[in-house]
C-alpha cells in the first residue's frame, strides 16, 4: 500500500470573540443583582472539560462573590472523571489551571452524595453532598453539543447538575436510566428537580466559536436557566467545528483524550457515536478511523478508543484500564472502551485503514489527518480531496503536497510546518 500525497489545509469562519471575559463575567454577575447574607458560603461547581479561559472565568467568579461578602469555595463537579476518587478529581482540576492557589478560595473534593428525592418519573436525584449543604451553588460550564445524542438541551448547566454534581453514583443512575429512556428524558428532568429543591444562585453558560475561543458568556438565574441553556445550545451548533467533508475512507486522529472531549474524540465530528440508548447519525460517513495517541493529561482514561478502528502500540501502552473502565460503565457506554485492533506503528495503522476501505488506491484514497477533534482549523487532506475545496472562501491551501512524514520507527508527530512538510 502506497499512501496519498497530503496538503496542509486551514479553515476560517467569521465568527464572534470575547477579548476582554473578564468585564463581561462581572458585567453578567453584576446583572443578576444578588443579594446575599454576609459570610455565606457559596459553592462553586466546575467540570472537568477543558474550556477555553475555564480557570479565568471561575477565578472572576470566586473574586466576584467575594466582593459580595460571601465566602465561596469550588466543588469538583465531574461525575466519575478522575477515577472517580476525591483526590483524582482535584488532580483534574488542577491540569485545568484550578488550584486553591490560583483561585484564591479552597477546593473541597468529596465522591459523598445525598438523595434530593425522586422524580415524577421515578429516578432517584443525587448530589454532591458539599455543594447541596451549602448556602448557594454556582454553575460554570461550557454549552456545546453532546457526543451522545440530540435534543434541545444536551451538555451544559443541566447537565453538569444531573451528571457532574451527581458524582460517580449520580452519573451511574443517569446513565442507567438513559440506557432505556434516553438522555432527552433524564438530564432534563433531573436537573429541573435539582433546580427547584437545591439552593442554586445562577448558572454561567459559555460558549465557544470554531477556534475554541470563547464567543459568548451568559448568566441566568435559576427559573430562566433551562431557556438560556436552550438558546446558548444553538449558538453553539451555528460555530462548532467540523471535517468539511461527508465522506471519508480514513480519519487519522493523532490523539483523543478527555480534555478534548468527553467522549475522548467527539463524536459530531467522527460521525459515530456508539451509544445503545440512542441511533446513529447517519452522516458524516467515515469508513475508517485511526486513533494514534492518547494526549496529555488524560490519566490513561482512553474513553473513545472504541470508536476507532485501528489504534497504536504506543496508545495502547498509555491506557489505564481501571480509569477507563469506571469512566465507561459510570457512562453506560462500555462500547467507547473496547480497544480495537493495535498495530506497531502510526505507519501499520494507517496502512491497515487503508486496505479496509475497499478498492482504494492512492490517488483516490480520501483521507484527512487531524490533531483531535477540538483543534480544527489546520489539518492535512489527501490530493483526492483537493478539487472539492476549490472555490470554497473559507478552507485555503497553506502547505503541501507531500507524503506523511513517518519518522524511522513508522510514527507521527503533529507538526504544522511555516511552509511545507518536512
Amino acid at each position: 500500500m502506497r499512501f496519498p500525497r497530503m496538503a496542509l489545509v486551514k479553515q476560517s469562519s467569521d465568527i464572534p470573540v470575547i477579548e476582554d471575559v473578564v468585564t463581561v463575567v462581572r458585567q453578567e454577575i453584576a446583572a443578576l443583582n444578588l443579594k446575599l447574607p454576609g459570610q455565606a458560603r457559596i459553592a462553586i461547581a466546575v467540570g472537568s472539560r477543558g474550556i477555553s479561559n475555564h480557570a479565568l472565568v471561575v477565578k472572576t467568579i470566586a473574586d466576584e462573590l467575594k466582593a459580595l461578602g460571601t465566602k465561596p469555595f469550588i466543588v469538583p463537579a465531574m461525575g466519575s472523571h478522575g477515577s472517580a476518587t476525591a483526590e483524582g478529581q482535584i488532580m483534574v482540576l488542577e491540569t485545568l489551571g484550578i488550584t486553591e492557589k490560583n483561585m484564591g478560595v479552597p477546593i473541597c473534593s468529596s465522591m459523598e452524595v445525598v438523595q434530593l428525592g425522586t422524580t415524577a418519573t421515578g429516578i432517584p436525584v443525587l448530589i454532591d453532598k458539599i455543594a447541596v449543604e451549602s448556602d448557594g451553588i454556582v454553575l460554570v460550564h461550557r454549552v456545546k453539543a453532546h457526543t451522545d445524542f440530540d435534543g434541545a438541551i444536551e451538555s451544559g448547566m443541566m447537565k453538569l447538575i444531573t451528571i457532574g454534581l451527581g458524582n460517580h453514583q449520580g452519573a451511574q443512575m443517569a446513565h442507567r436510566f438513559a440506557v432505556q429512556r434516553g438522555f432527552n428524558q433524564v438530564i432534563p428532568v433531573v436537573a429541573r428537580f435539582v433546580l427547584q429543591k437545591a439552593p442554586v444562585l445562577f448558572g454561567l453558560g459559555l460558549v465557544e466559536n470554531f477556534y475554541h475561543k470563547t464567543a459568548i458568556i451568559k448568566a441566568a438565574k435559576p427559573d430562566q436557566l433551562e431557556e438560556t441553556e436552550k438558546e446558548l445550545l444553538r449558538e453553539a451548533k451555528k460555530m462548532m467545528a467540523r471535517i468539511p467533508f461527508v465522506t471519508l475512507d480514513v480519519v487519522i486522529v493523532q490523539e483523543i483524550g478527555k480534555k478534548i472531549s468527553g467522549t475522548g474524540m467527539d463524536t459530531n465530528v467522527v460521525g459515530r457515536m456508539y451509544n445503545v440508548a440512542e441511533p446513529e447519525a447517519e452522516f458524516p460517513k467515515y469508513t475508517r478511523i485511526v486513533a494514534l495517541d492518547l494526549a496529555e493529561d488524560t490519566y490513561g482514561n482512553a474513553v473513545g478508543i472504541g470508536m476507532a478502528d485501528l489504534t497504536t502500540r504506543r496508545l495502547v501502552d498509555k491506557i489505564d484500564y481501571k480509569a477507563t473502565a469506571i469512566n465507561c460503565l459510570a457512562g453506560s457506554v462500555p462500547e467507547k472502551g473496547r480497544v480495537p485492533i493495535t498495530m506497531e506503528s502510526d505507519k501499520d495503522a494507517i496502512t491497515a485503514a487503508l486496505m479496509l476501505c475497499g478498492p482504494v488506491t492512492q490517488e483516490n484514497a480520501r483521507m484527512v489527518w487531524i490533531k483531535n477533534t477540538l483543534e480544527l482549523e489546520k489539518f492535512y487532506i489527501s490530493e483526492a480531496l483537493l478539487p472539492e475545496i476549490r472555490g470554497n472562501p473559507n478552507i485555503e491551501v497553506i502547505a503541501g503536497l507531500a507524503m506523511l512524514p513517518f519518522a524511522a520507527d513508522g510514527n507521527l508527530s503533529w507538526k504544522l510546518p511555516a511552509v511545507s512538510m518536512p
